[in-house]
């Protein structure tokens, strides 16, 4: 556009806009290709489980698609600003080349199409010779088809990105998700925007007849000189649709797929309260198949039809249900609780609960625990949920004494605020502490739980029970620890202990980015030397 003989009448239109427009267009398109392909769960879990194709560094890679989505749109945003600044200039252009303070050539080009048999180059038909020409502008722009779809698209995509907030994602899900789902409209739009050949070239068989670096010095001679016949001008064909294509069929296979999965029985087995706020569904659906540390999306529609929501399995592989454990937080997860007779701490009968569809599992960053010799899961809150599946399984492993397992040593980190949070976890460490001494594995498991919120009658009672053999806080053998660990300290003993380690973390963002940094300033320069590989838990 910035150099081809086609458009150099439309270069002496518009200038070097042409350009921008065009290529942010290009960009455009380019990032739209890739914007739903980190979102199509089923296409990321199974490139994540093809293992023996798939090393350890792109898995850690295929768990951050969420964050490669958010950068795509970042880059949507930003070519479609510079594409709307630069068709804003270009539609002022092509009005203000009708003046006579436009210059002859101009005029001249403006004037094309008027006449039968001619092809017109500016798309706007119309000159108002008005003291303030700008409202003529904004209405051609908005006559247009091109105009009209990027309106639309520009509507559509504001509302998405406004709504993606992280503010809005954790105070008003249902806002993000419903706006989310305009990519529909924009997507459509985007397919008709090129149907409006706003920019247009010259054409192929024009360029042979006329010379075009002759004919635009001399534009007086057109029609009357045998090599300035009139020039023929045509628009662009529509490509948009070229690179959404195939996205978008993998996109509708995925929810086809989705669909299948809602349409099948799901049957709830048991359902218990824990007085931290949080409600344990066991389920079983015909043909689950899991693996330690995965996680589905929930729906209830009888809450709404709609919306699904992530969560961690905290069942095992080997067991014959599956679980999960949800927190009292948001509209969804309160009106479930009001579904389910949480609320009121009287649970309805298993017959009369509303039902509940599932779609799922996939893989996450938690999956790769066992790939390790050495692996510390690192546990925030209710982020200990994907730990609760690993060690599950890692007990019943230990059970089996035809499992071999490459995992040596797990470290085990929980920080929680609420004493109560503890109660349906210790069950699964006690058990775990039991069999590892059973086993005469003691040195299998080292679990470090920290307690950072209590109050003074609290602190009172532990103070009384300091001594006890077992905690006054988990009944566990090992001691609970009181405030905040300090991650330098046990990354150092860590780093001195072990040459590789895995690092798995579920939990708030600002502690992720602690440890991150942790892994990466006690990693070696040298691959040869200390080397911790961070793997986040997100969706």
């Amino acid at each position: 556009y910035e150099d081809d003989n086609a458009y150099i009448y439309t270069r002496i239109m518009l200038g070097s806009t042409l350009a921008w427009a065009r290529a942010s267009a290009t960009c455009l398109n380019f990032n739209c290709m890739l914007i739903l392909l980190p979102v199509c769960r089923n296409l990321i879990s199974f490139l994540r489980g093809a293992s023996i194709y798939c090393g350890g560094a792109l898995r850690r890679q295929l768990d951050k698609n969420i964050t490669f989505h958010k950068m795509v749109a970042y880059g949507i945003a930003l070519n479609a600003t510079i594409h709307i600044v630069a068709h804003s200039i270009n539609i002022e252009r092509y009005h203000s080349s009708q003046s006579k303070e436009a210059g002859e050539l101009r005029n001249k080009l403006s004037g094309l199409g008027k006449s039968p048999n001619e092809s017109y180059l500016n798309p706007i038909r119309t000159y108002e010779t008005i003291h303030d020409p700008q409202p003529i502008s904004g209405y051609a722009l908005l006559t247009t088809i091109a105009g009209i779809t990027g309106v639309v698209i520009t509507v559509a995509l504001i509302l998405i990105m406004t709504s993606s907030t992280e503010l809005i994602r954790r105070s008003c899900y249902e806002v993000f998700w419903y706006t989310h789902h305009l990519f529909v409209v924009f997507f459509i739009g985007l397919i008709v925007h090129g149907m409006g050949q706003l920019v247009r070239g010259q054409t192929p068989q024009s360029l042979l007849l006329h010379n075009v670096t002759y004919c635009k010095d001399h534009y007086w001679e057109w029609e009357n000189a045998t090599q300035c016949p009139l020039p023929e001008f045509s628009g662009n064909k529509p490509v948009a649709w070229k690179w959404v294509l195939s996205p978008m069929v993998l996109y509708i296979c995925e929810r086809i797929v989705r669909f299948w999965r809602f349409r099948q029985e799901v049957i709830i087995t048991k359902v218990v309260t824990h007085s931290s706020g949080v409600l344990e569904i066991h389920m079983k659906k015909h043909g689950f198949k899991m693996g330690a540390g995965q996680y589905i999306f929930l729906q209830c529609p009888s809450v709404s039809q709609l919306e699904w929501h992530p969560f961690t399995l905290t069942s095992a592989p080997e067991e014959d249900y599956f679980s999960v454990h949800i927190r009292l937080v948001g509209d969804w997860t309160a009106a479930l609780f009001k579904a389910f007779g949480a609320e009121e701490k009287a649970l309805r009968e298993l017959r009369m609960l509303p039902r509940l569809a599932v779609d799922g599992p996939y893989g996450s960053a938690t999956t790769d625990i066992f790939h390790y010799r050495v692996s510390v899961c690192i546990a925030a809150g209710i982020g200990v949920t994907p730990f609760a599946s690993i060690l599950k399984s890692i007990w019943y492993k230990c059970c089996n004494l035809n499992t071999v397992l490459a995992l040596q040593k797990v470290y085990f980190y929980w920080i929680c605020r609420d004493p109560s949070a503890f109660e349906w976890f210790a069950d699964l460490l006690f058990h775990l502490e039991t069999k590892m001494a059973e086993k005469w594995k003691n040195d299998f498991l080292s679990y470090h739980i920290f307690l950072t919120g209590w109050d003074e009658s609290q602190a009172t009672h532990i103070a009384l029970h300091c001594d006890d053999k077992m905690d006054v806080i988990t009944g566990l053998r090992q001691k609970t620890w009181y405030g905040r660990p300090n991650w330098d300290n046990e990354f150092k003993k860590l780093a001195e202990n072990h040459p590789s380690i895995g690092v798995f973390f579920c939990g708030p963002k600002a502690l992720s980015k602690i440890l991150q940094k942790t892994c990466n300033s006690y990693s070696s320069v040298d691959p040869r030397g200390v080397q911790f590989h961070y793997n986040k838990e997100s969706f």
